[in-house]
């Protein structure tokens, strides 16, 4: 039997984002209990562009393995066509059958979104209302959507490289989510004012500095994915608390890998052991807390699992 494909517009009636909120929940707590098995990501260069893989295994109510393949081509634009692309292929861990294909873009853009909120739960103040949007791209629309979800919002800032692109961000997602955004041209005017400061840009260059933070501020650092990107001034790590992801691929390939190049040794702990009570999150509202996020594949199979448990209990239909 042909495994169905999940298309983008299919995953977005299936999935809201409490349910990626759910479901990568899951995921970080079958990790904290050992339930978890993830290899380090794999990338292949090419000419113009690269691939990139990642795939785990997690033990829910069943057990399930998910491989994902993005491609990542910066010059696709000029082509009419989207910068990344990409599957994920979503295995019965239990007898080997290939259960689905699913569209990657969805999952990977909304699973990011719920770990940051996921994040914020445990490391962003109570009280938090403000927030700046760094990088006003599709991540950054979903960043800004399931951060509200958590914490009462009243106000947002937009910043973007590209002014015109932070104008319309702050446009429709002020008419999305019902919340007052203004798009601003200086960084900092975004940032000082904020709570809660998001990161998700694909710069080499960092541009968040300790100047640009007041205290009690959460930072979730979205954009570095891979090893050549950074967007946190390794500064702001001293005297920090982090939490990252993974340690074994942020300090390779996430803000807190250039932290350690610049500084030595920095004090961090998994979100998983945080999670499940293991280790402190926020402890006072005046500390600066930083979650690095350098996306992990057990949230794509968290998320995958719960779409094809809902395409399957839907009945529905195949789609392109």
């Amino acid at each position: 039997m042909t495994p169905p494909f999940i298309g983008r517009d299919a995953l977005a009636a299936l999935m809201n984002l409490d349910d990626y909120l759910v479901a990568v929940t899951a995921a970080f707590r079958a990790h904290a209990e050992g339930r978890t098995s993830q290899p380090m990501p794999l990338h292949i260069a090419v000419v113009g562009g690269g691939f990139h893989a990642k795939g785990a295994f997690v033990a829910l109510d069943r057990s399930h393995v998910a491989v994902k393949v993005n491609s990542n081509f910066p010059g696709n634009p000029l082509r009419g066509l989207p910068t990344i692309q990409g599957a994920v292929l979503l295995y019965d861990a239990e007898d080997g059958r290939l259960l689905a294909i699913l569209d990657s873009m969805e999952i990977t853009a909304k699973r990011t979104a719920a770990a940051s909120a996921l994040a914020a739960q445990h490391l962003a103040r109570r009280d938090a209302a403000a927030i700046a949007i760094c990088g006003c791209g599709e991540q950054g629309r979903a960043q800004l959507a399931a951060i509200a979800r958590v914490r009462a919002l009243r106000r947002a800032y937009a910043w973007d490289a590209d002014a015109q692109k932070a104008e319309v961000f702050a446009c429709d997602m002020g008419a999305a989510l019902g919340l007052e955004v203004t798009a601003t041209r200086q960084l900092r005017d975004a940032t000082i004012a904020s709570d809660i400061v998001v990161t998700a840009t694909s710069t080499s260059t960092p541009f968040l500095t300790p100047e640009c933070v007041r205290p009690g501020t959460f930072i979730a650092a979205i954009g570095a994915d891979n090893p050549h990107k950074s967007e946190l001034d390794p500064r702001l790590f001293a005297g920090t608390k982090v939490v990252v992801d993974s340690l074994e691929q942020a300090s390779t390939m996430g803000d807190l890998h250039h932290a350690i190049a610049a500084l030595g040794p920095i004090d961090a702990v998994e979100l998983a052991d945080v999670v499940a009570g293991r280790k402190p999150g926020r402890t006072t509202d005046a500390e600066i807390t930083i979650f690095d996020s350098t996306g992990l594949a057990i949230q794509d199979v968290a998320a995958a699992t719960a779409a094809y448990a809902r395409f399957v209990r839907r009945g529905a239909p195949c789609s392109t």
